[in-house]
């Protein structure tokens, strides 16, 4: 059985499936553009908006390379620091009224802390539950630091080996985390279709049994989370922006907008409704049809009274409120008691 728990007001659980509107740093560092990110992913049915939480100088060295090519960026020849540090603006006072508003559009809020720091202060403003990025899936000073909070913990799992998730998972559970989703997760800037892996998602489900399944996703367009919901993921992370074409982030041309997230729920709340249950059946909404599509052995031609029934005699027709055309060989040979016309369902009452 899963572990159900909740994030603010949110339940994560195996009956549903958890939208997160990845907005990063999106924001281009404005309120103004943060506040309308909170707006429209709510109005597109997000369940959460995520932004980061990070200082450059605590998340690179200064030379350190860029993973990620983008015609965006302000310099062209340039290193992760020289990205991050525009984009790692606001403090405190600016992540306290993002969590009001992410209260006024009724979405709940989260961040991914990127450093000991960073989790301090989203403690501080009322932070429900973290993301930890793939790249910190070994970073266990993190880890530990998180843990500490007892708040529950989204697991990416981006460029890592299955023996690498079982260890961090194993630190998180010897630490008393209960409260925990891992992401199926490809560490690539966009993903393409064929790196996804979604069947990993099955693996996972399979190996730990006692854990929320989820997929963060970084392919281009809308498919991907939307399958991912029939090979078990039950919280969907997507980069999320409100203009593509806006600079300053390079996520802003890899996410999908408002439209492409509504889509996305919709989506998966169809194949969610589709999946049905693990056990096959005759469901209410097809007795009616098992009955009249069914078929029913009639008489090909007039059977008199005391006539054998043979089989040229006899045939499976529309509808199957008779005797069943499997039950043949329990009417074969024996005697009509009464004169059949064409097309009259057979009766065993009428046999013997």
């Amino acid at each position: 059985m899963k572990k159900i728990f909740k994030i603010g007001k949110v339940n994560f659980s195996s009956n549903k499936c958890v939208i997160i509107a990845e907005a990063g740093v999106n924001h281009n560092g404005s309120l103004r553009i943060a506040e309308n990110l909170i707006k429209q992913a709510k109005l597109a049915g997000a369940d959460i908006i995520k932004f980061q939480t990070y200082k450059a100088d605590k998340l690179v060295v200064k030379n350190s390379p860029r993973f990620w090519s983008w015609s965006g960026e302000k310099k062209k020849i340039g290193t992760q620091y020289d990205s991050y540090s525009k984009l790692d603006i606001f403090n405190e006072k600016e992540y306290k009224k993002l969590v009001l508003l992410c209260n006024k559009y009724k979405i709940e809020f989260m961040s991914t802390p990127f450093d000991e720091a960073a989790v301090d202060m989203l403690v501080r403003i009322g932070c429900k539950g973290f993301k930890v990025a793939s790249c910190d899936i070994n970073n266990y000073p993190l880890l530990e630091k998180i843990s500490k909070t007892k708040k529950p913990i989204l697991l990416s799992t981006g460029a890592s080996n299955l023996e690498e998730i079982k260890k961090t998972v194993s630190f998180l559970k010897k630490r008393g985390v209960k409260k925990l989703c891992i992401m199926q997760c490809t560490l690539s800037y966009p993903t393409k279709k064929k790196d996804a892996n979604l069947n990993v998602i099955s693996q996972l489900n399979r190996t730990f049994k006692d854990y929320l399944i989820g997929f963060s996703d970084h392919t281009l367009g809308i498919n991907a989370p939307i399958a991912s919901v029939a090979l078990g993921a039950r919280v969907i992370e997507k980069h999320y922006t409100i203009d593509k074409k806006l600079k300053k982030s390079a996520d802003h041309w890899l996410s999908v907008n408002p439209k492409e997230l509504k889509k996305i729920r919709e989506g998966v709340d169809d194949i969610l409704l589709s999946l049905g249950e693990f056990n096959k059946k005759v469901l209410n909404c097809e007795y009616k049809t098992r009955k009249f599509a069914r078929r029913s052995l009639v008489a090909k031609v007039v059977i008199h009274k005391g006539d054998k029934i043979s089989i040229d005699k006899i045939i499976p027709k529309r509808p199957g409120d008779g005797i069943s055309p499997d039950k043949i060989n329990l009417i074969l040979n024996k005697t009509s008691k009464k004169k059949l016309n064409i097309d009259e369902k057979l009766q065993f009452k009428n046999l013997r």
